[in-house]
This record gives C-alpha cells, sequence and structure tokens, in this order.
C-alpha cells in the first residue's frame, strides 16, 4: 500500500474517530480503575487536566477534539485488556422441552489473537448495539469488546429456528422504573470539587510516604527531605486546584516601580503593618500579681490564604478611583493618628510620619475601624493605587487541601506531615514574591497582602479579646497574643486552624506568667 493510500486510510480513522461514541461515564471510570491508572496518569497521557479527566468520567462534560481522539484510543486499548463481565445466560428452565440449551445461542465472545489483542477486520453493526466496529467474535462475526459495546435501545436478535424456539414467559406486569434525579450544575462541581480535594491531599501523603522509604524510616531525614521539596510540591498542589478555578490570573505582571526592591538587599516601598505591640501599663520585665497568658494562633498564614488577592495586571488610579469592594492591590495612604493605647495599633509600630504604601488587607481594616460600628479611628486619605479585579476565593481550594491534610496529621498524630505542610503554605508565600527558589510566580503583591491579612487576622482577635473584657498585654507578629483573664471563655482551645492554644517556648515553658502595673 502505498503512502498516499496510507494516509487517506488514516484520514478516514480519524474521521471516524470524531464520531465513534465513547464508553458511558461510569465504564469509562471502571476501565481506568481496572488498569490501576490514576487521574494524573490519564490526564498526563491524553494532554489535559487532572479534573477534566474527573468531568469526564462522572458526566460532566464530553471529551472534544484533540484530547477526544487519545482517549477513545485508551479506552479502546483498555477494553481489550478488561473486557466487561458479560450478562447472565438465561435460566435453562426457560427452555422448551426438546430445545436446545440457550446458552448454544448467546452472543459469542471476543475473538483474541496469539498477539493478545481483539481481532479486527472490516467494519461491521456490533451484534449487540449495532453500532459498527472493525472487532470481530469468535464465529467471524462483528463485535465490540464488551466495555466497548453501547447499551441499544433495543437488543438485535438473531431470529432462532423454528425448532429451537424457545418458551416464552406470560407477561407480568411490572413497574415502571423511577429515573433517578438529574444532579444540577451546582451540585456536579461541589461533586467535581470534593473530589479533587480527595485526590490533590492524597499527593501529600504519598510524598510522606516516598520519604519515608527513601530515608529507610528516619523520621528527621524525612522531615529534612520533605521541607527541601516543599517549594515545587506546594505548586504543584496549587496547579491541581486550580483545575477547578473559575478565574484567570496573570503569574508574571508588569510590577510597578514600588513593588520593586531597589537591590538584593533593600525591600520594596510596601509597609505590612506588622505590629510589636505592648500595654503601656503594664510592666513585662518584673513580675507581679496579674496573671497573663501568651496564646498561639494557629497556622495564622494558612488562614490568611483567604485574601482578596488582585488576578490581573496593576492598574493606576487616583483617589478613591482605586477603592472598590471587588479589586484588590496597593494603596499610597496618610493614615489618622491612633488614640488607643489600650489597643494595637492596626498599621502597626510605624516611627515616620506621612503618606505610607499599604495593602488592600490594611487599607479595608482601616476603613472597616473608621465606620460607625467601631468607630475607633478616622478614615485614611487616599492619595494613588495599584489595583485590580480581584476574588477573596483564588487561593482557597489550595488553603482547604492544605487544612484538611493537616487536621488528618493532627488527628493522627502524625509530626511529619504536619512539618510538611507548614513548610509547604510558609515558603509558598515566601518565595511568591522575587524569589529565585520559586520561579514559577512573582506576585509580591500577593505576598505582602497575605501578611498583612494575617496581621489583620490577628488584631481582630485583640478586638475580639477587648470586648470580652481581657486587657491585651502583647501582640506581636502574625501569631502571639498576650491575655489576662480567662481566654477560654472567648476563643475556643485547641490544634485546629479556628482555634487558639496556649503559647510554649524555652522562657515560659507553661505559656503563663505574671505582670505587674507600670511606673508612672
Amino acid at each position: 500500500m502505498s503512502h498516499d493510500q496510507m494516509d487517506s486510510v488514516e484520514a478516514l480513522l480519524q474521521e471516524a474517530r470524531l464520531t465513534a461514541r465513547l464508553p458511558e461515564p461510569a465504564e469509562r471510570l471502571r476501565l481506568r480503575q481496572a488498569a490501576g491508572l490514576s487521574r494524573a496518569q490519564v490526564a498526563e497521557a491524553v494532554g489535559v487536566g487532572r479534573q477534566t479527566v474527573a468531568n469526564w468520567e462522572d458526566g460532566t462534560t464530553d471529551p472534544h477534539p484533540p484530547g477526544r481522539f487519545k482517549y477513545l484510543r485508551l479506552l479502546e486499548g483498555l477494553a481489550q485488556i478488561h473486557p466487561a463481565p458479560t450478562p447472565a445466560q438465561a435460566p435453562a428452565e426457560t427452555t422448551a422441552p426438546g430445545a436446545a440449551p440457550a446458552a448454544e445461542f448467546a452472543t459469542p465472545e471476543t475473538a483474541w489473537g496469539p498477539d493478545g489483542l481483539a481481532v479486527q477486520g472490516e467494519p461491521a453493526p456490533c451484534l449487540r448495539c449495532a453500532v459498527m466496529t472493525p472487532y470481530k467474535a469468535t464465529d467471524g462475526r462483528s463485535l465490540h469488546p464488551g466495555a466497548m459495546c453501547q447499551p441499544p435501545t433495543a437488543t438485535p436478535q438473531q431470529p432462532a429456528p423454528a425448532h429451537q424456539v424457545t418458551a416464552t414467559p406470560a407477561p407480568t406486569a411490572t413497574p415502571s422504573p423511577v429515573p433517578a434525579p438529574v444532579p444540577s450544575r451546582p451540585q456536579r462541581r461541589a461533586k467535581s470539587a470534593a473530589r479533587a480535594q480527595a485526590e490533590t491531599t492524597g499527593l501529600i501523603g504519598q510524598a510522606v510516604h516516598e520519604e519515608l522509604e527513601r530515608a529507610e524510616g528516619d523520621a528527621d531525614a524525612t522531615v529534612k527531605a520533605l521541607i527541601k521539596r516543599a517549594i515545587p510540591d506546594v505548586m504543584r498542589l496549587f496547579e491541581e486546584t486550580r483545575a477547578t478555578a473559575r478565574y484567570t490570573y496573570t503569574a508574571y505582571p508588569a510590577l510597578p516601580d514600588i513593588l520593586k526592591k531597589p537591590s538584593k538587599k533593600e525591600p520594596d516601598q510596601i509597609w505590612e503593618a506588622r505590629p510589636n505591640f505592648h500595654h503601656p501599663d503594664y510592666s513585662l520585665k518584673s513580675s507581679g500579681s496579674i496573671a497573663v497568658t501568651a496564646l498561639d494562633v494557629n497556622a495564622a498564614y494558612l488562614s490568611a490564604l483567604k485574601a482578596w488577592l488582585p488576578i490581573g495586571k496593576l492598574e493606576h488610579s487616583t483617589g478613591m478611583d482605586g477603592v472598590d469592594p471587588k479589586r484588590s492591590g496597593v494603596h499610597l495612604i496618610t493614615p489618622s493618628p491612633w488614640h488607643h493605647p489600650h489597643l494595637p495599633d492596626p498599621l502597626g509600630d510605624r516611627d515616620q510620619p506621612g503618606p505610607v504604601w499599604v495593602t488592600n488587607a490594611t487599607l479595608r481594616l482601616l476603613l472597616r475601624l473608621s465606620t460607625p460600628k467601631y468607630g475607633l479611628i478616622d478614615a485614611p486619605v487616599i492619595h494613588e493605587s495599584w489595583t485590580s479585579g480581584a476574588t477573596e476565593n483564588f487561593l482557597d481550594a489550595l488553603r482547604k487541601t492544605l487544612t484538611a491534610a493537616r487536621e488528618t496529621a493532627i488527628s493522627e498524630d502524625d509530626t511529619i506531615t504536619l512539618e510538611y505542610i507548614k513548610a509547604m503554605y510558609s515558603k509558598f508565600i515566601s518565595t511568591m514574591g522575587e524569589s529565585i527558589h520559586n520561579r514559577e510566580m512573582v506576585r509580591p503583591d500577593w505576598m505582602h497582602i497575605i501578611h498583612s491579612q494575617a496581621y489583620a487576622n490577628l488584631w481582630g482577635k485583640a478586638y475580639k479579646a477587648h470586648q470580652a473584657g481581657l486587657d491585651v498585654i502583647a501582640m506581636m507578629g502574625t501569631d502571639e497574643l498576650h491575655v489576662t483573664g480567662d481566654w477560654r471563655q472567648v476563643f475556643p482551645e485547641g490544634r485546629g486552624v479556628a482555634q487558639m492554644k496556649v503559647k510554649h517556648s524555652d522562657a515560659k515553658a507553661s505559656g503563663e506568667y505574671t505582670v505587674g502595673k507600670a511606673a508612672r
């Protein structure tokens, strides 16, 4: 056969694949599981995302070219290796007296060649479903391998000879089957997202298992290895969780000068509002009779992944034009003075007066505290902004995945996985700016916003304690809050992300100490 003829044949086959019917979604799932393949393996082979394969398997979407061709070819091959079970044969007592057994007229099995592949020939209607197929049965007639056969509305029957007609039982009334309710689009999305989260969480356990085996059970060596691979692993998790995302974004936007470092050793111009608060009425240097508990906020940066992040290129605006609930970025403001020494300044400990560049997380907090509900400060003056359209849920799938894995590790007292998860989310945030350790994402605006969101969350806990009658003795970093009184009446105790625990340190093993009143 000439090359031109071969090309013509391939063109016909390609056209046939365009219209070929795929197995039902449940059969697609069965084939993959029977072969022991993961969705990630199928996705890589076909050239699509893992979530796309999941959608094909639950019927949310159907394959389209060019992935459809490879997927169909894969299913055909798997169907040859793992054919579907044949339908049960009719009971022997249904055969009329003197007639041959019904099994004699059952649909033949698929014919298999010595190479282990199904025998093919000229395409003809399948015995079971009447769809054209090149595959052959043991008697030479056309027959799909079981897994590829499409259920017909009426199964074609070969007319039996008159002397071999089987007895027909009297018809009985059977209730009409109640059709299963079709899940709505939100239900399908929720199911798909839950499945994606479960599979993504499995990647964490797989990595821990791999490093434990490599280290021959040495826990310390395993933790070191997991921390070393935390950045590429968390970026893989991020890409996996992006499969169900609704937003596009710019990973490498053109940045304004305020977000660029003047040199490697100098920071950019963004102020993150880092607090280092100590109540002026109490002396931390001398002990006294006032009991204080140092509290620790669990996974503060993990919680801060739920923040309003700009998802596109930042655009410049002046005045209030850049302030919008659905936009985020950085803003040049002149803050109002803070007149509440018993509460931390939400802008942090900033000594220089005048305008300052802050993140959207800090601006949102300042604007909230200027509302009548709080009445703690005047609204800041906004001079200019660099913002884009934003969402609060961009990293939410990643946050939920890491949170779920963290909760499982805590319940199983799995310190190795806990250290691995902590390294992933902390390094993910710290390297998403200008870092040589993460070349896949350059979003210093995100890094500053998430840091500021963690500080804003901590300030909210300090305010809650104050409102409950506790004195806030100190607030430092993103996760340290020192208070007087019965804090358990204010905050739930535990290791979960929505809980607080007593902070232990070498200096204060119990996390509790006493202070006295400051001298005036």
